[in-house]
């Protein structure tokens, strides 16, 4: 018999009454969750509700729904909640308790993952910058500054989710919460192996103590597995994982829908054939929840990686890496605006509904797998008389025919057919019927634009930081950046002072960890450098000129968001730590300014006046329209008509370099469109078959190679007030032109389904907001050449068109049933196409 392991929790009865629901059981076994006594099949999904609005969490949640998950995981975010000491934030997108009831809402399950280490991409790891000041800290080992930290924000965040009657056993949607956070992909490179352990098991007995009444995981957990929680797999692949305990399902946390982004790289995509092989494998063997992540931190490598159903935005400064992109898209099922991403988004539908029809069967029944040869693999399941199979080709260069109950089934490369009668095959992962969708960014139709942006000016105030007069607090030597300001801002100034006598000619020498650096001599600019993504140690070197008697030499450190994951990974220093600083003379000779007295000062003069929220009484400049361009450190302000109707609005920010934007006093995050994506061998071929890879050799299907690595910035509906005039504003950190800034909304402009066989429903939709089919371009047989929104060639269906635009278009979404009276006299080919324009 199987062991079974039941949570249970005594709720009084006045609390399930204001939950609205009964209580739920949640218990576990070596097949499944076991959810009120019924054994489960879960497809879940994470959707980080800072990177988003509290006003799109219900249409995001929604989709998901409709897109066949059964739960909503996310991350707990430790800086934004607790950005100082003991001041908290839980209101607008931080407002978790809202965010979990918008779940319970629409009647999914909720995963809370506590961590409170999450890495995420996101800065800083979600750790709070303020615990290097503690004494005696040591992130992530056992010792009691860091554990009673810890130990405090997570009850805090317990008894925020019991107050809210939020766990299952109230009522509410929780029904598994995760305490830390792949701790054992570094938990052998810590140089102390006893802490590490002590640590971990800590973290299990201090979570079991919060008696939420459901299961605690651990991810990437598989050494040194504490009692009493759920170990789980993270990966790009997770079906050849198996736990290491008897009596624990098998849970894969965190399905890699894409690749992150950096500021120099390009875009990542993962297919949707890939994704749906990795599914259906994983549930061949036995796999009982799947969560669609963004990619995960168990790599050895700088970054933590992380993949999502949802990806959202870094707005603010919430980046990590270094790095990281403002965009945290991801090529998730729906993108960084909450647009569904198709054909991914109904591919995977597809998927979860034939999974999601075989559920009893997959988590009672017997199971038998039955090698048919290298590669190859069926997988029957029986269960009160019914059978379920499975057929896998593992081989990436070749289909294969397998014969099955005396039929026979050819299975292409890298696929998965799922039979849930032994006979029929209803889903193939390498086979899509869902549609594509051309995604266009369309301009601004209430006003012409870049033409109506009126734009004025203000420089930032730097004269304050051109002496070492005033400032925090003066040291003779150069500090780390991260302890010195404590993360309140990107930019720290170092300064000093020297005596010299007479004229003379020096080069500048400034070693540092950046991630950039603008040095000034006698308050002007004199050399600036950021580093390349992944060095993050630098030099900067400056012709300068002194003069006689005193010189000021000023230095701005800036980061660009704090690394999140690995070994130690709060160690990273940053800014100009122990230096050194030099003036070079041309004979060699040189003056060391490294233990000179250096004066300290956090932020710029624009972030302490909020120059951002454009309150009464700022003078901002205009010269009949006239304003400075290509100027550092310089602050432009517009006004707006935000672009009417519902659809994803973004801003197009092309022609600036560098800096940081705000709509309406609502930050966008970190600006940098001058930073080209690099050129990469994966830039030019795409192919699904084979395992997927970011990193190495082998990398495919990239785009936006040689461009800006990202042009436009997302504008959540609810920063924009329709009606009335909007404000945009931005520092420009490194010298740029605003001219040709506009804002666009995002739409589908073509929607294609290729391949269709007779007897499939064939699908249309232009994504809801309003917008209609115009035309039926294409429907064909034998299609070969151009991609949706330029198919070309093919035998055309005079039937099928004729069909389809009767049915759809005028309509924002149309189904047609492709029969066999679309026949075309001589066509080769029975597959078809279908593109329609929005």
């Amino acid at each position: 018999m199987t062991a079974l392991l039941l949570f249970v929790v005594v709720v009084l009865h006045a609390a399930t009454a204001t939950s609205g629901t009964g209580p739920t059981t949640v218990a576990y076994n070596d097949r499944a969750l076991v959810i009120n006594g019924e054994r489960r099949i879960l497809i879940s999904g994470s959707i980080h509700y800072p990177r988003s609005t509290p006003e799109m969490w219900p249409d995001l949640i929604k989709k998901a729904k409709e897109g066949g998950l059964d739960a909503i995981e996310t991350y707990i975010f430790w800086n934004g909640h607790e950005p100082r000491r003991r001041q908290y934030n839980f209101g607008g997108s931080y407002d978790i308790v809202r965010f979990f009831k918008e779940i319970q809402n629409a009647g999914m399950y909720a995963i809370l993952r506590i961590g409170p280490y999450i890495c995420g991409e996101w800065n800083y790891g979600g750790l709070p910058a303020w615990l290097r000041d503690i004494p005696g800290m040591q992130f992530r080992l056992h010792n009691d500054p860091f554990e009673r930290e810890m130990e405090t924000f997570t009850t805090l965040i317990v008894n925020k989710m019991k107050d809210a009657n939020m766990f299952a056993g109230q009522g509410g949607p929780i029904i598994l919460a995760q305490i830390e956070n792949e701790y054992g992909n570094i938990m052998g490179k810590l140089n102390n192996n006893e802490s590490a352990s002590q640590y971990i098991h800590w973290c299990a007995d201090m979570a079991n103590k919060q008696n939420i009444g459901v299961p605690w995981i651990m991810c990437q957990q598989d050494a040194d597995v504490p009692p009493k929680v759920i170990h789980t797999c993270n990966g790009f692949y997770c079906h050849d994982w198996f736990p290491n305990r008897t009596g624990i399902p098998k849970i894969w946390t965190e399905n890699w829908t894409g690749w992150f982004k950096a500021w120099d790289k390009p875009d990542f995509h993962r297919s949707a054939e890939d994704i749906a092989f990795a599914v259906a494998m994983f549930f061949q063997k036995r796999g009982s929840l799947q969560n669609y992540y963004m990619v995960t931190c168990c790599h050895l490598n700088l970054y933590c990686r992380d993949h999502q159903y949802h990806g959202g935005t870094n707005f603010g400064r919430t980046s990590g890496g270094p790095y990281i992109t403002t965009s945290y898209d991801y090529d998730a099922p729906l993108d960084e605006y909450g647009n569904i991403r198709q054909p991914k988004y109904g591919h995977l539908k597809d998927l979860h509904n034939v999974i999601k029809s075989m559920e009893k069967i997959l988590v009672h029944g017997e199971y038998n797998d039955t090698s048919y040869g290298k590669n190859t693999t069926v997988t029957k399941f029986t269960f009160g008389g019914s059978s379920a199979c499975f057929i896998n080709n593992q081989f990436d260069d070749r289909d294969i025919n397998v014969t099955l109950g005396g039929a026979t089934h050819l299975v292409p490369a890298w696929s998965v057919s799922i039979l849930p009668d032994c006979k029929t095959v209803a889903f193939n992962s390498a086979k899509i019927k869902a549609q594509t969708s051309v995604m266009v960014k369309k301009p601004n139709a209430v006003e012409k634009e870049p033409e109506a942006l009126k734009w004025s000016w203000m420089p930032e105030n730097l004269k304050p930081f051109m002496t070492d007069e005033r400032g925090s607090f003066k040291k003779n030597k150069l500090l780390e950046q991260i302890s010195t300001g404590t993360d309140q801002s990107d930019y720290l100034w170092y300064r000093t002072s020297l005596e010299h006598k007479g004229d003379a000619s020096y080069m500048l020498y400034v070693n540092t960890t950046g991630h950039e650096i603008y040095a000034f001599v006698n308050g002007k600019l004199v050399g600036q450098n950021h580093s390349a993504d992944g060095e993050f140690v630098f030099q900067l070197q400056s012709p300068v000129n002194l003069h006689p008697g005193k010189n000021y030499i000023s230095l701005l450190s800036g980061t660009v968001g704090l690394k999140n994951y690995g070994a130690l990974f709060e160690l990273m220093p940053a800014g100009i730590v122990g230096g050194p600083v030099k003036l070079m003379g041309a004979n060699g000779t040189g003056i060391d300014l490294t233990n000179s007295s250096w004066t300290y000062m956090s932020g710029l003069a624009g972030e302490y006046r909020e120059i951002h929220l454009d309150k009464p009484g700022y003078r901002w400049q205009s010269h009949n329209g006239s304003i400075p361009v290509n100027r550092p450190f310089t602050w432009y302000k517009a006004s707006f008509e935000a672009p009417a109707g519902s659809e994803a609005v973004v801003v197009d920010l092309l022609g600036l370099s560098k800096g940081a934007a705000w709509v309406n006093g609502h930050s966008l995050g970190r600006y940098w469109p001058s930073y080209t994506a690099s050129e990469m061998a994966g830039c030019h071929v795409c192919d699904y078959r084979g395992k997927f890879k970011a990193e190495g050799d082998g990398i495919r299907c990239l785009t936006g190679c040689g461009e800006p690595s990202q042009r436009y910035y997302h504008v959540p509906r609810a920063f924009l007030r329709p009606g009335r005039p909007n404000t945009l504003v931005l520092f420009e950190e490194a010298g740029g032109d605003p001219a040709r800034a506009a804002f666009r909304t995002v739409a589908v402009a073509h929607a294609c389904v290729a391949g269709a066989e007779v007897g499939d429903d064939v699908a249309l939709s232009c994504g809801g907001h309003g917008r209609a089919i115009s035309s039926v371009d294409v429907a064909s047989f034998g299609v070969s050449r151009g991609a949706c929104g330029a198919y070309e060639g093919g035998c055309e269906s005079r039937a099928a068109l004729h069909a389809f635009a009767a049915a759809c278009v005028g309509k924002e979404a149309c189904t047609v049933r492709y029969t066999a009276a679309f026949a075309a006299a001589g066509c080769q080919s029975a597959k078809l196409t279908v593109q329609a324009t929005c």
